[in-house]
């Protein structure tokens, strides 16, 4: 679970770069960034190596 959790941060940074250079995205893909960062903060604050 805790690696789903990981990949699905990863996967919407990578959203978050291609809408901010993309610019049609809208302001949805800047939730998605705030969303990967709270899973990636999360995993940092209970222990768990991110990797």
């Amino acid at each position: 679970m805790g690696r789903l959790i990981y990949l699905i941060a990863v996967v919407l940074i990578i959203l978050w770069a291609i809408g901010y250079l993309g610019y049609n995205a809208g302001s949805i893909i800047h939730v998605l960034l705030i969303l990967a960062i709270i899973a990636i903060l999360l995993r940092i604050i209970q222990g768990r190596k991110v990797y």
